[in-house]
């Protein structure tokens, strides 16, 4: 606690510090890349800095990088780091960020500061640049890890004063490094306020020198008004449509270059609240209701249509207007519609307006219907200048007409507040034509996680952060954007339909290493080798991002039995190539696969789920041929021409398939290189099985069906076996 010298009394400052987890950041392709942290600013802050430290790993691998971070007050920032089109009807407002840049230093720090902040909720949300697209083998290699924290200082007052309407308030600047913070609650249904500062002295003399500022700093836009006061006159300011049901900050600062204080007097007056009308809401009465408010052109009306809001599900809301389907619409006054996103839990999603002009009901050519919609207090006057702006709020404005009778509008991630909808007939040509005439609008309005459900190409994730839920996009076949709507770099579904081709079909290379292992009376590994093929061509049909794409049961399922039957197929092909006893090389095969099963449910994804077993298996192999080598004197196995024709090229098979699927696997060629690494590995297979038993014949089982008596032969494996 801190205390500063006024002229009437201490005002005492309060500082606090709040701080969240640090968070690896991740290389951006899409928002749910974006790390986001929920900060919480209270009542009468007066100044908040940012603290924000980020660093890296100290591996070869990390390299200096440029940290991206961006602030927004209200709601989650909406930011565009790939430079992709938002769809159409969409308006936003580009964030306000920053850049670090983390080098060799074991730790980089900036401050952000902001002087007389909204209070609420204010996010950030930083990333790296844009991913290159290759796919990391987990467990293969060791991506460096960039850790940002922010932390968050504020410095509050406690006692602020408080200016009451009509009231004039005595108030004296001690000094510049000072300034005066006061607050003045702005009730509902104010129409204007109108500040004034007089008797303005600096010491003794009549001149005066003071800055007030009038509202408080949000980003990325903030609409703070500035009056300045240097002359002997009285300095006023008029606002219209103040934000309702909130204190409004009034920050006086002396711009005297010398110590000495300022006194002066300020006052501040509404028009057309309710306190002053005496009026109550149609939600207390129960109709509709006519409002009657005065502002500077003399009494007017507003005509308040009641909405109810219904929660459907997380980050889902659609709001009905009661009563009537259809909204009317007159000259005279504007028509109000309350949309209520103040919750806290609304600000994650996308708000869309939809508003359709009843044709028969308007029988004017040249009329048409405006409409504001805004956040915190709503526009009371669209008949003139069209002017969809409020006191500290610029809104979004559409138009119908009879011959554009539909108008959209998308907010991705509307501020948290009360958001307003005004509408009024306009003649532009004959005001007068309008006066008589009513028009009826169907307004539809909801909010939901995500627009469209991110539409053919892609997929909507609700995302998480502490408690704060919000929704993101996820874009597939070459679709990009913030609700995957653009198709720049989209596949075609031609070349969608050959990557699916190319996948699956490339499997069918297996069928080769089951008609050898068939012949070879390896009977197993050919069931191995079918269930692979058979898994991997349909998870692959269902893994596509496009629309070809044909699931036969669910992705998860498909996916581990595709991963499951490869790892397999490389045990027991290794397995088989020792040429171990038969009792063993089986105890072997189910003890394996059962261990393998129970890894990939683990971690189906790591590396080593899949190279464990392989070196397990070779250095069986190892051991194996070591002792038929020791036994028989001589190399295992001794043809030059099992090495040359078989051994070596599968070998060499399987290294380059191994090569391709570790090192030169991205996003872009995909289809290519996994589909390589499917011909490579099955390939190999068919290289790499061992030959039959001498003493076995092939499919020799149907002679036993025919045959009364069988000759006894000696099955020693060891004596037979061919090399």
């Amino acid at each position: 606690f801190t205390r500063s010298p006024a002229a009437s009394a201490d005002v005492m400052y309060v500082s606090e510090y709040f701080s969240q987890s640090a968070q690896k950041l991740s290389f951006y392709s899409w928002y749910g890349n974006a790390k986001l942290f929920h900060f919480r600013v209270p009542e009468d802050t007066i100044l908040l800095r940012w603290l924000l430290q980020a660093s890296r790993g100290k591996g070869p691998e990390c390299t200096s990088m440029q940290i991206t971070i961006h602030f927004r007050y209200g709601a989650p920032p909406v930011i565009n780091p790939l430079g992709t089109h938002f769809p159409s009807n969409t308006t936003i407002h580009p964030s306000y960020n920053q850049t670090i840049t983390v080098t060799a230093a074991l730790q980089n720090s900036t401050f952000v500061n902001i002087t007389n902040p909204a209070a609420g909720d204010w996010f950030i949300a930083a990333h790296l640049p844009e991913a290159a697209g290759k796919i990391e083998v987990k467990g293969f290699s060791s991506p460096c890890a960039y850790i940002f924290q922010p932390d968050m200082f504020v410095l509050r007052t406690i006692d602020v004063p408080v200016l009451e309407p009509d009231t004039p308030m005595q108030q004296t600047i001690v000094s510049p490094a000072r300034p005066l913070h006061v607050k003045i609650f702005i009730p509902e249904y104010t129409t204007m306020l109108h500040f004034e500062l007089r008797r303005c002295m600096v010491n003794v003399s009549m001149t005066c020198a003071v800055r007030v500022t009038l509202g408080s700093v949000t980003l990325p836009q903030s609409f703070q008004k500035m009056l300045n006061c240097t002359g002997r006159g009285r300095c006023s300011m008029t606002l219209d449509s103040p934000p309702w049901e909130k204190r409004l900050q009034i920050t006086a600062e002396s711009l005297s270059t010398t110590s000495a204080s300022v006194s002066f007097e300020m006052i501040a007056s509404f028009s057309g609240s309710a306190e002053q009308q005496g009026l109550t809401t149609p939600t207390e009465r129960g109709d509709l209701g006519f409002e009657a408010l005065s502002g500077r052109a003399g009494s007017s009306c507003l005509h308040n249509q009641p909405v109810i809001r219904e929660d459907l599900d997380v980050v889902s809301v659609r709001f009905r207007v009661i009563n009537e389907p259809s909204v009317p619409v007159q000259s005279e006054f504007p028509t109000l519609l309350l949309f209520n996103l103040n919750t806290g839990v609304d600000s994650g999603g996308t708000l869309m307006l939809n508003l359709l002009l009843n044709k028969t009901s308007l029988n004017l050519r040249n009329a048409s219907v405006a409409a504001c919609l805004s956040a915190a207090s709503p526009v009371l006057s669209l008949n003139s200048t069209h002017n969809c702006s409020t006191a500290f709020f610029q809104g979004y404005l559409l138009n119908v007409t009879m011959s554009s009778m539909e108008a959209t509008l998308i907010i991705p991630y509307p501020e948290t507040a009360n958001w307003f909808l005004s509408m009024q007939l306009n003649c532009p040509k004959n005001q007068g034509e309008c006066d008589k005439a009513k028009a009826k609008v169907t307004v539809s309005a909801y909010l939901s996680p995500c627009f469209d459900d991110c539409g053919t190409y892609g997929q909507c994730s609700l995302l998480r952060r502490h408690g704060y839920l919000y929704a993101g996009c996820s874009c597939k076949a070459g679709w990009g954007g913030w609700s995957c709507t653009d198709n720049t770099k989209a596949q075609s579904v031609g070349t969608q339909t050959l990557a699916t081709l190319l996948l699956t079909l490339s499997n069918l290379l297996f069928l080769p290493a089951i008609a050898i292992a068939v012949y070879r009376y390896y009977l197993v590994e050919a069931s191995v080798y079918i269930y692979t093929m058979f898994f991997s061509t349909f998870y692959h049909a269902c893994d596509q991002p496009g629309v070809a794409v044909m699931c036969i049961m669910d992705y998860d399922t498909l996916q581990y039995c595709d991963f499951l039957g490869s790892v397999v197929s490389i045990w027991v092909t290794i397995l088989c190539m020792s040429r171990v006893k038969k009792i063993l090389k089986y105890v072997l095969f189910v003890l394996g696969i059962l261990i393998i099963a129970m890894s990939l449910q683990l971690d189906r994804k790591g590396i080593w789920n899949m190279m464990g077993p392989c070196l397990f298996a070779l250095v069986i192999l190892a051991t194996a041929w070591v002792y038929l080598g020791v036994k028989r004197c001589h190399c295992y196995p001794s043809s030059w021409k099992r090495w040359v024709f078989y051994l070596l090229p599968g070998i060499t098979l399987a290294f380059v398939a191994i090569a391709v699927y570790a090192f030169m696997e991205t996003n872009d060629n995909y289809y290519y290189t996994h589909r390589i690494w499917h011909i490579l590995v099955a390939t190999s297979v068919a290289f790499l099985l061992p030959p039959q038993d001498k003493h076995k014949k092939p499919w020799a089982w149907p002679q036993k069906l025919i045959c009364r008596y069988q000759i006894c032969q000696n099955d020693r494996e060891e004596l037979y076996a061919v090399t």
